[in-house]
């Protein structure tokens, strides 16, 4: 009978699995693997439940491949890649899981339209988010005796690698510790870059129903577990989607150089190809600095970008500097309108801001005299204050700035705990603001700081959901130091759960700040201390994060002194910039400071709506517009 039930039980599998994957994951338990360690365990399960946190089911489908590359070749035993197609199962329902195959063409002859097929002697390894109370006796023992990390409430992966035999029946054994580790770093590197995939609306048949994304790749920086890193922390991997993507790299690189995605436009002549700029108001010649107007201004044919008073100065421009920088620039431009925020109903300039402040009536008036050149004359920090938060936000109404309060009703399971904000709009809802209040201009820098140590972070915010304290070294504050009353609003969205430190360093702090010490709340202290970084850093607390907002990295050598003792460290750090460009120029700068990137640069949530367009470029630009992390 119990053979009987067996028999019947496998050809229930066979005919109906559960879902469109190959079915229940099998018995292995990474216990057995060779050489693996406890910990090595515990660091895969915590980047399976980070992955499994981002939800790539919800946007991705089987029929979604993505290339894979881990370090080089010869880093592994067989001198080639192990599995370097991927594709995620699971998101019209059943099996929630990720095959890797050994190549592209495998992947497409398992891959069927509603059920993953069986092909005989096609090897792959796949990682199955399967509920604990499913699982093998011998897998529960090992998830419970190490107290391995849950991936949402009550799943954990098993990881095996499947083969189907010659008579249509699935074999299965236990991954290598080789195997191990690539996943572990395709986890890791995925949950990073999958939110970055951009939905292609005009690509793919109109009729079907399968989303189709832009051609994509990104290298990101991994680190491997301590207990494995042998002579080097960091492998770089790559992500590319569909697979076959490759960098375009530019003539002049060299061996050492970072390669581009972006390639140089492919004739000569293109400078010639210029086209009228139809944009309203004035700018300046990127060459001669000239001032043009409206239709007197040609832009660039290629990305239209640049802004010219005349064909000679755009042909000389093109040959000394634009040339190298032409397609990075078109990439950008067609971001422009994605970048856009229309949630906001208030006029977005930056070129003429006293105008701006004066139509809101708030010029020259609390922390906004900080946002126009009037007030240039007192140093940072120093400008006076008559008291009171309405006299801080310029006199707005009472609806048009945050009250000092706390947020209420905000409960996790009955427990409080931070608040996770997904952008301005869900920000503005919570403190019912109307769109139209221009407070996230200054709001901008402490919700980044938020952002950061919320949800860029994970060892910070797990101290904060423990309730502890995170020490953070924000480097090279300006118009900040003015802004204190907007940095409350960090405090009240702890939501009574942990305390932040945040130590403000630079040359731009008054001296006779120095050295204080001020109480934002009761969950937020500042201290401000003068100087350069690297030389005060010794005398002040070690930091859980350093944060240095619209840095420009690529333009202070200051800078190198402080990269030294972050890579020193090895403290996790977090760069914004204005737009993706400067980004991209300070990759270069902290690459060759001998620092790896861990977080691709990704566009900041809470960045300042105000947009420039004030000079010759076109191009978006806003303040704290992109993030780039090290050491994360």
């Amino acid at each position: 009978m119990d053979l009987h039930l067996k028999d019947l039980f496998d050809r229930f599998q066979e005919q109906f699995g559960s879902g469109p994957g190959l079915g229940p994951g099998s018995g292995t338990c990474l216990m057995k693997v060779e050489g693996v360690a406890p910990n090595f365990i515990k660091s895969i399960f915590k980047a399976s439940a980070a992955l499994y946190r981002t939800d790539p089911w919800r946007r991705l489908r089987p029929g979604h491949f993505f290339g894979i590359r881990v370090g080089k070749d010869l880093d592994w035993s067989a001198k080639k890649q192990l599995f370097p197609c991927v594709q995620f199962i699971g998101g019209d329902g059943g099996d929630i899981c990720f095959n890797m195959f050994r190549s592209e063409n495998d992947a497409k002859k398992m891959t069927g339209s509603r059920e993953t097929i069986r092909v005989p002697n096609v090897e792959l390894l796949r990682v199955t988010y399967e509920r604990e109370s499913l699982m093998f006796p011998s897998n529960r023992k090992m998830i419970k005796s190490l107290s391995l990390e849950a991936s949402g409430t009550d799943r954990f992966p098993v990881i095996d690698v499947a083969r189907c035999t010659s008579s249509g029946n699935m074999q299965f054994r236990d991954p290598t510790l080789e195997e191990l580790r690539f996943v572990y770093a395709f986890m890791r590197a995925i949950s990073l870059v999958h939110p970055l995939l951009q939905v292609d609306r005009e690509g793919g048949p109109k009729w079907s129903k399968l989303m189709h994304f832009e051609p994509f790749i990104e290298t990101v920086d991994v680190q491997w577990p301590a207990e494995f890193s042998k002579g080097y922390d960091l492998v770089a991997v790559t992500v590319s989607h569909p697979p076959g993507q490759v960098y375009e790299e530019k003539a002049t690189s060299t061996a050492s150089s970072t390669p581009t995605k972006y390639a140089e436009p492919p004739r000569e002549d293109a400078f010639a190809d210029v086209k009228v700029c139809s944009n309203a108001g004035s700018r300046q010649c990127a060459m001669c600095d000239k001032e043009v107007h409206g239709e007197q201004s040609l832009c660039c044919g290629q990305c239209r970008a640049m802004v010219y008073c005349s064909p000679i100065c755009q042909k000389q421009h093109w040959k000394e500097t634009h040339k190298s920088m032409c397609g990075l620039y078109k990439v950008m431009m067609e971001k422009e309108e994605e970048l856009a925020m229309k949630i906001f109903m208030f006029p977005c300039t930056a070129d003429q801001p006293c105008k701006w402040l004066e139509s809101l009536d708030i010029h020259q008036k609390g922390m906004w005299r900080r946002r126009c050149s009037c007030y240039s004359h007192c140093p940072f920090g120093l400008l006076p204050v008559k008291g009171g938060l309405w006299d801080s936000w310029g006199g707005l109404d009472d609806e048009n700035y945050p009250r000092d309060s706390p947020f209420h009703n905000h409960l996790r399971d009955g427990i409080s705990s931070p608040i996770l904000l997904s952008g301005w709009l869900e920000y503005y809802n919570l403190r019912s603001l109307p769109l139209s209040s221009p407070v996230a201009d200054i709001l901008s820098h402490p919700l980044t700081v938020y952002h950061i140590l919320t949800a860029l972070s994970i060892s910070s915010k797990n101290l904060l959901l423990k309730g502890k304290e995170v020490i953070l070294h924000y480097l090279g504050p300006e118009g900040e130091l003015d802004w204190m009353p907007a940095f409350a609003e960090v405090g009240h969205l702890l939501n009574g759960l942990g305390n932040i430190q945040i130590v403000m360093v630079g040359p731009e702090v008054p001296t006779n700040l120095s050295g204080t010490t001020s109480g934002i709340g009761s969950r937020v202290r500042v201290n401000l201390v003068r100087g350069v970084y690297q030389e005060e850093a010794t005398y002040l607390p070690t930091p859980h994060v350093v944060v240095a907002l619209n840095c420009g990295l690529d333009s202070y050598v200051s800078w190198v002194g402080a990269l030294d003792l972050i890579k020193c460290r090895g403290t996790p750090a977090f760069f914004t910039d204005q737009n993706e460009i400067s980004c991209t120029n300070a990759k270069k700068v902290l690459r060759s400071a001998g620092l790896h990137i861990t977080l691709p640069v990704t566009p900041n949530p809470f960045r300042s709506p105000v947009k420039n367009q004030g000079t010759s470029c076109n191009l978006p630009s806003y303040s704290n517009g992109f993030v780039l992390g090290v050491n994360t």
